[in-house]
């Protein structure tokens, strides 16, 4: 994989984004954010599973009003969705916005755009500029006369440059597609033009397993590229399964590694246990676990014990049942309805040791 590119460091409230910083996951509650109850315990969910910047619309006046009881309630950095209202900006980073996501260049004139900088600069809140192919300015469509990547690069400079003119450099930069192919062009055009970091999405992915597919594939081509400071999944589906799609394209690139990973084979005519049984039963009892393992199940001696023996811990499956194996070495040998709990056993051992 290519060496990660270099991009400014900012800081979104207590956590460090571009630089050398790890890259960080993202997401977005979909609740309405005046219902602070409702989209606190949605952004509690967030935090459990490991999301580590979380942005909340803010659409009206009573959103903006809201951010204040939400933020002294929350651990994680918190970002507030802005579109067209200065003031509503101005609002967010009164109560408590650890960072702003505008488009400066549809907020009004230049002096609201430099109350907002003036604002963000005091409380030292950086601002993303969020650029969409579904909504680029009219006399860029009318220039390049549907979306292209040169043209959501103009888009995106041009407001970088409001920001810029306004000696506001503390930015991050998203530019993104529903289409993977354009939505990659993009993100490859802009790296090579600005150094901020990037936050990485396929916007409007759809609902999962699609929606998976797309963002895996556009955002892990930047990332293998070494393109890409922060991602997020967008699906259209609970905000959850974002964060563990999300963590799930970092572990396939070997960037970053959460909770347990399961390696199992896709099953052949050889086996003579009930492979899929034991995997999905591991898959939900491994939920719990933090510690980055590798979690090997095969159902047959062909690649069983040689895969069993790279992973954290395994199963080696036989006739009727199969060998435990941790760090490469077998620890036992069980029937197959003991297997999938000697191995929950081994694996929580190693969590705590």
């Amino acid at each position: 994989m290519t060496q990660r590119r270099r991009t400014r460091q900012i800081a979104v409230g207590d956590v460090a984004v571009g630089g050398d910083a790890p890259v960080a996951v993202q997401s977005m509650t979909t609740t309405k954010t005046e219902d602070v109850e409702e989209t606190l315990e949605q952004i509690h969910r967030l935090e459990e599973a490991g999301c580590e910047i979380i942005r909340v619309a803010v659409p009206r006046q009573r959103d903006a009003d809201a951010l204040g009881r939400i933020r002294s309630r929350m651990k994680t950095p918190l970002v507030a969705d802005i579109h067209f209202d200065y003031r509503l900006a101005l609002s967010a980073l009164d109560n408590g916005a650890d960072c702003i996501r505008l488009n400066p260049g549809n907020i009004g004139s230049r002096e609201r755009v430099r109350e907002v900088t003036r604002a963000a600069q005091s409380r030292r809140v950086p601002i993303r500029i969020g650029v969409n192919a579904g909504s680029l300015e009219q006399d860029i469509l009318d220039r390049y006369g549907y979306p292209t990547a040169e043209g959501m690069v103009e888009s995106a400079l041009r407001h970088v440059r409001i920001l810029e003119d306004l000696d506001f450099e503390d930015i991050k930069v998203s530019i993104k597609a529903s289409g993977v192919p354009l939505m990659v062009e993009a993100y490859r055009l802009l790296s090579s033009k600005v150094d901020y970091p990037l936050h990485l999405g396929v916007t409007e992915a759809g609902i999962p397993p699609s929606g998976n597919i797309k963002s895996a594939i556009g955002i892990g081509m930047l990332l293998a590229e070494g393109i890409g400071d922060t991602i997020r999944v967008s699906l259209t589906a609970d905000p959850v399964e974002e964060v563990e799609a999300a963590f799930d394209i970092l572990r396939a690139l070997d960037i970053r590694a959460k909770g347990a990973l399961i390696v199992a084979c896709p099953s052949c005519g050889r086996i003579e246990v009930d492979l899929f049984k034991m995997v999905e039963e591991a898959q939900e009892r491994f939920a719990h676990i933090e510690k980055p393992l590798t979690i090997s199940i095969l159902g047959c001696a062909v690649n069983g014990p040689g895969e069993a023996r790279e992973a954290d811990i395994g199963i080696a499956g036989g006739k009727n049942g199969g060998l435990l194996i941790r760090k490469g070495e077998v620890i036992g040998k069980y029937a197959e309805n003991e297997l999938v709990d000697r191995l929950v056993e081994a694996a929580e051992a190693l969590e705590a040791g």
